[in-house]
C-alpha cells in the first residue's frame, strides 16, 4: 500500500515538474521577445499556455485524490498541499510570461526608448532564477536553496521600483514615450509578480520539508 502511495507521488512530482519546465520556457520566450526583439518567440507562448492550464486542472485532481483514497502521514499532507500551491503558482506565472507577451506586441511596433529598458533585462534574469531555483528545490527538498529564492525576491522589488521612477520621469520629459514607458511599466509589475510567486513556491518547499511557515516573515532564518 505504502508502496502504491509513493510511486503515485512520484508521478505527482514529475507532472508537476513537467509543468514548471513549460512554464520556464514562456517566461524565456516572452524574455527573449522583448530583450532581443524577436516576435517569433510569441507564437510558441499560446501553445504552452493551453497546456499549462490543462495541467493545472489535472494536478489538482490527483491532488484530491491522494487526500481521498490514501490515509496520508503529516509528512505526506505536507507534500500534498506544497503541490497543490504550487499548481496554482505556476499557472499564474504562465498567465504573467502571457501578459508580457501581449505588452511586447505593442512595444515592438513602436521605436524603442533611448533608454532602452532599464533594469528590466537584470529583472526579466533574476525572475526567470528565481522560478528555476524554486523548483529545483523542491525537487531536492533543499532548504537552503529555498531560502535563497525568497531572499532574492527583495532585490526584484527594489528593481522594479528603479523602472517605474525613471519611466515615470521619462513620461514626463517626453509626452511622445508614453504609450512605451508604460507598456514597460506593466512589464515590470509582471516580473514582480513572478518573483512573488516563485517565492511562493520556496516558502511552500520549506514548509513541506520542516513543517515551518515563514510566509509573513521570510527575513527570518530557517532554523
Amino acid at each position: 500500500m505504502r508502496r502504491h502511495f509513493e510511486e503515485v507521488e512520484e508521478e505527482l512530482r514529475n507532472r508537476l515538474l513537467h509543468m514548471g519546465g513549460l512554464v520556464e520556457e514562456m517566461i524565456h520566450w516572452a524574455g527573449q521577445a522583448l530583450l532581443e526583439r524577436k516576435e517569433e518567440s510569441l507564437k510558441k507562448i499560446a501553445k504552452n499556455e493551453e497546456e499549462v492550464n490543462q495541467l493545472h486542472i489535472e494536478i489538482d485532481d490527483r491532488c484530491l485524490k491522494l487526500i481521498a483514497l490514501h490515509q496520508p502521514t503529516s509528512a505526506d499532507l505536507r507534500f500534498i498541499m506544497a503541490c497543490v500551491k504550487i499548481n496554482s503558482d505556476l499557472e499564474r506565472v504562465a498567465d504573467q510570461a502571457v501578459n508580457i507577451s501581449e505588452n511586447t506586441v505593442v512595444l515592438l511596433a513602436q521605436p524603442q526608448l533611448k533608454r532602452k529598458l532599464l533594469d528590466i533585462p537584470r529583472m526579466v534574469e533574476l525572475a526567470g532564477g528565481m522560478l528555476k531555483d524554486s523548483l529545483d528545490a523542491f525537487v531536492r527538498k533543499d532548504v537552503a536553496l529555498a531560502q535563497a529564492v525568497v531572499q532574492r525576491d527583495e532585490e526584484e522589488d527594489q528593481l522594479k521600483s528603479e523602472a517605474f521612477h525613471e519611466l515615470m520621469q521619462i513620461m514626463q520629459a517626453d509626452s511622445s514615450s508614453i504609450q512605451r514607458a508604460l507598456g514597460l511599466i506593466l512589464i515590470a509589475r509582471n516580473l514582480e509578480r513572478i518573483a512573488d510567486h516563485a517565492t511562493n513556491i520556496a516558502e511552500d518547499v520549506i514548509f513541506m520539508v520542516l513543517g515551518k511557515d515563514i510566509r509573513h516573515h521570510a527575513e527570518n532564518k530557517v532554523r
